[in-house]
């Protein structure tokens, strides 16, 4: 034998000693194998049509569970009948043919939770559309959850400041409570619930904007407002834009519900805005109608009244929790706030905030008209100094309103009617305020008072823009310590009283 045969013997023992090791170790796992049964329920698809699917096999299929389909895609149960399930898809389900194979999770529909998704951009399944990577969230909840019981709610006591003088001032929102905001298309709805979430800032409430049914350019100039005005650090933005399927935008509530109540349930108050709940409506119609299940009233389905009122009824202040408030958003068609889906949803929630187009376009923004808006908890929850400033304003307002309508036929008025009319136009012009400009409460306070005090009399109405900046300036920097007590919420006296009337008029006559 050579030098080299020796060589190679001798560099293949440590191998041949190790493939006899792993030769015994694999023996032995193939001796204690024991293969385990499993048992998986299997269906096939039966028929496809937009945006459903009707499926064979799943006998144990529960209701909303969630089914695994071809291409990683899912859908929802919805129709349990004795021979075929109903499902509803939640992908677009272009790729879905009749014969395919599905088979059952186990689970119903749930959705990641936690503080990861703060700042974040995500689909009704938690999924991110912002293009910042994938979330990282350590739990998931259910979308459906019972609502809390009446002995584990609160008195709706704490006001939820959305920075906007007419909504704080004349119709408040506490915190728990259920406010519908209602009107036409393109009469600033939108834009009150956004100034709600910006004014949120610094406060501790968290907020949730949940977009149904809008376009994709829609949502990112939501987004966009957000962020430039700061709102985003608190805010998670839950979308299903029309391309979308409606299983997604059926769902798309009760998700963004689920991720609220995950802040709710550790203490913090949370505010979240449903845009709109009538585009919600209008997808389970189109979903219902192809179930084949019968219509009623508009061709919603029966249940309409319920799957929103099992919906808003989540939003409570809790004892042993946080908060949840909600500002849901309806369309009305041609100001007919009688219609089947405003009606019920102004019978679910605790008052609305009518839009009207007449004042949106005469300019008067935003566009809320007195009359027909209305808190019917909020009160309870406003500060006492609201009530000291504002008093019978609402009424007074109201009022003018129906001497303007009475005054254009030219009829010759006396004095005190006349006196009121410029009243009334002073408070309209108060009221007014720009988009993304909300109003920390001390400044509506100083407002209203120099309003009520008769400040402000001598003030034409085209120059209310610069005297209430003036005012605002003034107070805030020629008395600070009135500012701060009225900043706590507590009730003015008559010296503050005094005290702010002189400081305003002083501004004025200064900048005049």
């Amino acid at each position: 034998m050579s030098d080299t045969d020796t060589t190679t013997t001798l560099a293949n023992e440590p191998l041949k000693a190790a493939l006899d090791g792993a030769v015994v170790t694999l023996e032995d796992v193939l001796t204690d194998f024991r293969p385990a049964a499993s048992v998986e329920e299997l269906g096939r698809i039966s028929a496809i049509g937009h945006g459903i699917a009707w499926l064979t096999g799943l006998a144990n299929l529960e209701y909303e569970e969630l089914v695994a389909l071809p291409r990683n895609q899912f859908g929802m149960a919805l129709n349990l009948d004795a021979n075929e399930t109903g499902l509803i898809l939640l992908d677009k389900g272009d790729a879905l043919r009749a014969g395919q194979q599905v088979h059952r999770t186990g689970r119903v529909v749930d959705v990641p939770v936690g503080d990861t998704l703060l700042g974040r951009v995500v689909d009704p399944l938690g999924r991110p559309v912002d293009n910042r990577g994938p979330l990282r969230a350590r739990s998931r909840r259910p979308i459906e959850r019972e609502a809390p019981g009446i002995m584990d709610r609160s008195p709706v006591t704490v006001p939820l400041e959305t920075g906007t003088l007419v909504v704080d001032a004349l119709m408040p929102v506490g915190r728990g409570q259920r406010e519908l905001i209602v009107g036409d298309r393109q009469t600033g709805k939108t834009a009150v619930a956004l100034d709600a979430i910006i004014n949120q800032r610094g406060k501790g409430v968290l907020c949730i904007y949940c977009a149904i049914g809008q376009e994709n350019s829609e949502v990112a100039k939501v987004v966009a407002d957000l962020q430039q005005h700061g709102a985003m650090e608190h805010t998670i933005v839950v979308t299903a834009t029309g391309k979308d399927a409606p299983g997604l935008n059926y769902i798309a509530p009760y998700a963004a519900t689920a991720m609220a109540e995950f802040f709710v349930d550790s203490g913090a108050d949370v505010l979240i805005v449903y845009d709109d709940l009538t585009r919600h409506a209008r997808a389970y119609r189109e979903l219902s109608l192809l179930l084949r299940r019968p219509p009623a009233r508009e061709a919603f389905p029966g249940d309409i009244f319920y799957i929103h009122s099992r919906l808003l009824e989540r939003s409570a202040r809790l004892k042993k929790g946080g908060s949840l408030t909600a500002l849901p958003i309806a369309e009305t068609e041609a100001q007919d706030i009688s219609a089947y889906i405003p009606t019920n949803l102004i019978s679910i929630t605790d008052g609305q905030l009518y839009f009207s187009p007449r004042l949106f376009e005469a300019g008067t923004l935003p566009a809320i008209d007195v009359g027909l808006s209305v808190s019917r908890v909020g009160g309870k929850a406003q500060l006492p100094a609201y009530r000291r400033a504002a008093g019978d304003l609402r009424l007074s307002y109201s009022q003018y309103e129906e001497l303007e309508a009475y005054a254009r036929f030219g009829t010759r008025l006396d004095e005190p009617t006349r006196k009121a009319l410029e009243r009334g136009r002073r408070v309209r012009e108060i009221l007014k305020q720009p988009r993304f400009q909300p109003i920390p409460s001390a400044e509506q306070i100083i407002l209203l008072l120099a309003l009520t005090a008769g400040a402000l009399d001598s003030i034409a109405p085209t120059d209310f823009v610069q005297a209430k900046e003036t005012i605002r300036k003034a107070v805030r920097e020629q008395a600070p310590g009135l500012y701060r007590h009225l900043a706590s919420g507590a009730e003015p006296d008559d010296d503050d009283r005094t005290a702010l009337v002189q400081t305003v008029r002083a501004a004025l006559e200064q900048s005049a």
